[in-house]
């Protein structure tokens, strides 16, 4: 509704003595939803009515009306009408030009009666950002500008600014911080004390914020709380009332219900859960030293400046007096600009502050003891943003009225009188203060001055009228270029610059006309700038100044710049140099204006065709070609292709490939590109081919290009694996007490193949029957599976397969001996046992005692047979004492020159009177060292050896005994490795390269055993004459071996036996 007039004065023209109040006051308008009453609109277009003929020569030269104020609820339909400016400024609705300068997307205006209404887009007021940050006690404007033009007088338009406030509707229901509020309560508290409930916050204002709470409790609680509301400072403050006395044994918690109702019309409403805990107990709250606390914070402090402290005191001893602060109802620009030390107060800078961004920071600090049942109070904050000389003046140029811009050309007849405007010039400093002070001037000699286009006291924000100063003359000038300063007061001042480029327009009836309307040439690219490409001419049907014609070039911005004509002969020249591959035609408009008033032009199309010169290398189409091929491929193959373009034309384009250096291992096809190979590639033997291929176009004189390509042989599978440990020949002594999951032995392979073909897979194919032993696929890790009991002491040959992923996969064999008994004393006769392993078939499985039955019952035998012996002997030796003892006394002590008695014990060293058999085509090896004769005898006796030829093709077998007797000796022990065996070789040529033995002789074997074992082990080089030779692998089997300590004691387990596996 209308409030009336306020005296603000304005001057006004001169020659008018119009009353103050009429001509020189400022109007301010204040509608509510557009809604005025009748009665004050009837009297205010009475008065307007008789007033009009006045207003019209008074005041129709103000620069600018006065400010509107108008009010709307947010959130409204598209199409409500805000206010009527032609009802409420006394304007008939005709004749006039209503033009929104300000305010979009929010406002539209009626251009004829200047209605403002609503648009698509509402207006929300918690969302727009000059209210994000005000307390419900301010209100929030939307601004906008309308300038009006009286169609029916040569005037300039006049601008009215107005503000719209938003006033809040309810649509937003108010919530709570957390769906269950917490609220510790000692059980000692007194009746009638107060605890404060965490307030709900709501998005809206005034009477649509929060406007009461109320508790809902059960049974057990409706006697001991209930709720009072209190005001601090127009907040709605919920606060719980102990009715009755509490007993935390009895009951420790309660849970209530309170809900927050709004103001709003329908209220909103939401409820939360009030949970209360009965604990111990603390009577004071914080209390701050001030009631409110207000500091200035420089805009672009730095990260941790300091920007005050609050503090608080709490007469509570102990934990009830520590205090812990935070910040409270704060904005999100609080938030994120500052911080607090929750212990000491101290609030701090946290982010950017920006004055021009955030000019005042309101919130609160909340003070909490940190006692079982913490009290708190608040304190209001205001951080006022000082601000510093960091934004230059911003000069915002604009169409005016009937006058448009565009692309910052401003056109205008030079008919028009002295004082027109051409622009509305809005000069603005984000700064505050003498900082936003700004001055504005136009710079240079031209026809054009300011003039303040609003009174209203706003130094940050001032607009001006850009008019002209004299008559224009078109025939004399033709465009402006004006340009505009602006300088702020700040130390040190900033200023800016912005122009505007005015065209003063002709009169004129008749266009030129250009014949034909269509020019086409042929323009050879490589041109140098400056050359002519065309003329082009146009008529004027006019005459006189109407008919001299000026010419113009009109391109897209993808030709911009590249043609220029002259203005006065139509002569094109092309300005840089046109490159064909880049564009071979082009096409834009010439145009021919001629000078009359208004002026008139014509246009016609030029079409300018690009020749094609040799100007483009060939080029590939990668700066680098790899290629994979599979290896063994028959030649002439095709192993990639390559593409190669020329950016010219016809011959100049026509390309021819070759490889460099010709090789002769690859050729190229030309028109295909496709490179073939002239061999069959092995990647064993070379992986990789790298060559150049090179580009030659056919034009005069050609040119070329190189590119380089890798040519890469992927593999095939067609290698084998190979073993490197262990050797065949070797073992693994293991006792039978080892735990299953023990480490065995692992089974170390290799392939030269790559990729999956080197993927290697370890299984064990046979000597396993009793499954006492696992492998890992992966590794070849072997491992015990389960305990050894007394059959399985004795030797173990596993037959191992390592195959490869290839397609199809390539394998090979590995034998793993493992030799398990209690002791390790007799190594000559474990690695004759190996020895003859190597003989037996594979399908043959070697593994442990096959007597053992047998052997346990000669065992009783044996040990019966071993006490007699032992008896005699020990009659014997104690006659030799008794006897010796008697010689003693009779000679009366030591003889001199009288050898000693012979140890009749003791072994004899003689010639070793047998020699291992020589394999077919195999050299016999070096005889042993020899031996006594008695110790010889002793050892035959022990020790037979039976060489059984199976057949013609079948390679000699050695019978070993594999256990010994019970109570035998351990001759291991007693002969030390002096043992005398046999040696045997096998050539390839040997009968023992047949078929029936095809996969030992696969298998890496090396001329040395290789011994591991928990205990000691030995290679059999050093005590035994026994070797095997097989032939010799690939690439050198790694040679290890350790001497055994000789420490086993004697074995009890092993049996003599004359079977064979």
């Amino acid at each position: 509704m209308f409030r009336g007039l306020e005296s603000s004065p304005e001057p006004s023209q001169a020659e008018h003595s119009l009353p103050p109040p009429l001509c020189q006051g400022s109007v301010t308008t204040e509608k509510e939803n557009a809604e005025v009453p009748v009665s004050s609109v009837m009297e205010l277009l009475l008065g307007a009515a008789l007033m009009w003929a006045v207003l019209l020569g008074s005041c129709g030269q103000l620069s600018a009306e006065s400010e509107i104020v108008y009010k709307l609820h947010e959130e409204q339909p598209p199409n409500t009408l805000v206010g009527s400016l032609a009802a409420d400024q006394g304007l008939p609705d005709s004749g006039h030009l209503y033009k929104l300068e300000v305010g979009a997307p929010y406002l539209r205006v009626d251009g004829k009666t200047g209605d403002i209404f609503t648009t698509e887009v509402p207006i929300d007021r918690e969302a727009l950002k000059d209210c994000r940050n005000l307390f419900d006690e301010d209100p929030c404007f939307l601004e906008f500008e309308v300038s009006i033009t009286d169609l029916n007088q040569n005037q300039g338009p006049r601008l009215i600014e107005g503000r719209i406030e938003v006033q809040d509707l309810n649509d937003n229901t108010p919530q709570f911080a957390s769906p269950i509020l917490t609220i510790p309560i000692p059980e000692n508290t007194h009746v009638g004390a107060l605890f404060n409930i965490p307030v709900a916050s709501d998005k809206d204002s005034g009477n649509n914020g929060v406007a009461d709470y109320s508790l809902t409790t059960g049974p057990d609680a409706a006697a001991l709380f209930s709720l009072q509301v209190a005001d601090d400072q127009g907040e709605k403050l919920p606060q719980l009332i102990v009715m009755g006395n509490l007993d935390r044994e009895q009951k420790d918690s309660y849970d209530l219900n309170i809900k927050v109702v709004d103001g709003g019309s329908p209220p909103r409403q939401s409820s939360a859960l009030l949970r209360i805990t009965i604990t111990d107990t603390n009577d004071n709250a914080p209390k701050f030293e001030k009631l409110n606390y207000e500091a200035e914070l420089s805009e672009n402090s730095p990260v941790g400046h300091s920007v005050l402290q609050v503090k608080a005191n709490d007469s509570d001893m102990g934990p009830n007096g520590e205090i812990e602060y935070n910040l409270h109802q704060a904005s999100e620009a609080v938030q994120r600009l500052l911080r607090i030390d929750r212990s000491t107060g101290v609030i701090y800078v946290k982010g950017l502050v920006d004055r021009e961004d955030v000019s005042i920071l309101k919130f609160y600090v909340v003070a909490r003891d940190k006692g079982p049942s913490s009290k708190s109070s608040r304190v209001a904050v205001v951080i006022n943003v000082k601000d510093q000389n960091d934004n230059a003046p911003t000069i915002e140029i604009r169409g005016i009225g009937l006058v448009t811009h565009q692309d910052g050309v401003a056109n205008i007849s030079e008919d028009m009188p002295i004082g027109t405007p051409v622009a509305l010039v809005q000069v603005s400093d984000r700064d505050e203060g003498e900082n936003a002070v700004v001055t504005c001037v136009v710079a240079g000699d031209v026809p054009f001055q300011l003039r303040p286009a609003s009174e209203s006291p706003n130094d940050r924000k001032r607009k001006y009228f850009l008019q002209t100063t004299t008559l224009l003359d078109y025939e004399r000038v033709k465009e402006y270029r004006i340009e505009i300063v602006a300088v702020d007061s700040g130390n040190p001042a900033l200023s800016s610059t912005n122009s505007l480029k005015v065209q003063v327009t002709d009169v004129n009836d008749n266009s030129p006309v250009f014949s034909p309307s269509l020019f086409e040439v042929d323009f050879a690219e490589e041109n140098q700038p400056g050359d002519k490409v065309l003329d082009v001419v146009a008529t004027d049907a006019d005459s006189g100044t109407n008919a001299e014609l000026t010419y113009s070039i009109n391109m897209d911005s993808a030709t911009k710049g590249l043609f220029e004509i002259n203005p006065n002969t139509g002569e094109v020249r092309v300005r840089n140099q046109l490159d064909r591959e880049h564009r071979e035609r082009y096409e834009f408009l010439v145009a021919a204006a001629d000078k009359g008033v208004p002026s008139l032009r014509g246009t016609a199309t030029v079409v300018v065709k690009v020749l094609d010169r040799n100007d483009n290398d060939p080029k590939f189409m990668l700066s680098g070609y790899s290629f994979s091929v599979l290896e063994n491929m028959p030649p002439l193959s095709p192993v990639g292709m390559v593409t190669v373009i020329d950016a010219d034309k016809g011959e100049n384009a026509r390309v021819h490939l070759s490889v460099e250096p010709n090789s002769g291992k690859f050729v190229i096809q030309n028109g295909t590109g496709t490179i073939l190979s002239s061999i069959s590639f092995d990647r064993e033997k070379e992986s990789t081919y790298t060559f150049r291929l090179k580009a030659v176009d056919g034009g005069d004189p050609p040119r070329s290009s190189y590119v380089g390509v890798t040519i890469n042989v992927l593999d095939e599978n067609d290698n084998a694996p190979y073993v490197t440990k262990p050797s065949n020949s070797s073992y693994k002594y293991l006792p039978p007490l080892t735990s299953p999951d023990t480490r065995v032995e692992r089974v170390e392979a290799e392939d030269i193949d790559t990729g999956p073909n080197a993927e290697l897979v370890f299984s064990i194919t046979g000597g396993n029957p009793h499954s006492l032993f696992r492998i890992s696929p992966t590794d070849g890790e072997i491992t015990l599976a389960k305990e050894f009991t007394r059959k399985h002491n004795g030797l173990h040959r596993l037959v191992v397969r390592v195959s490869d992923k290839g397609k199809p996969p390539r394998h090979t064999t590995a034998l793993v001996h493992i030799y398990v008994n209690e002791t390790m004393s007799n190594v000559t006769l474990v690695e004759s046992l190996v020895g003859h392993s190597l003989y037996t078939p594979l399908d043959t499985d070697i593994a442990g005692d096959p007597d053992y039955n047998q052997a346990a019952q000669r065992s009783n035998i044996l040990y019966g047979s071993l006490a007699g012996i032992a008896g005699v002997i020990l009659v014997i030796v104690i006659v030799v004492v008794i006897r010796h003892h008697l010689q003693k006394e009779a000679k009366s002590g030591y003889q001199a020159g009288k050898k000693e008695t012979k140890d009749l014990y003791a072994p004899k060293q003689g010639p070793k009177s047998s020699k291992a058999k020589k394999g077919k085509k195999g050299k016999a090896p070096k005889p042993a060292k020899p031996l006594e004769e008695d110790e010889e005898a002793s050892l035959q006796k022990s020790l037979k050896f039976n060489l059984i030829n199976d057949g013609v093709n079948d390679s000699p077998r050695i019978h070993l005994p594999l256990n010994y007797p019970p109570g035998s000796p351990d001759l291991g022990r007693h002969y030390r490795s002096n043992s005398p065996l046999p040696s045997i070789q096998l050539q390839p040529q040997s009968p023992s390269a047949s078929k029936k033995h095809q996969a030992v002789q696969d298998l890496p074997a090396t001329n040395t055993f290789v011994g591991t074992g928990d205990n000691n082990s030995t290679g059999s080089d050093q005590y035994s004459d026994y070797s095997y030779k097989a032939n010799p692998p690939k690439y050198s089997n790694k040679q290890v071996g350790d001497h055994f300590l000789n420490t086993a004691g004697l074995d009890r387990n092993i049996m003599w036996t004359n079977r064979v596996w």
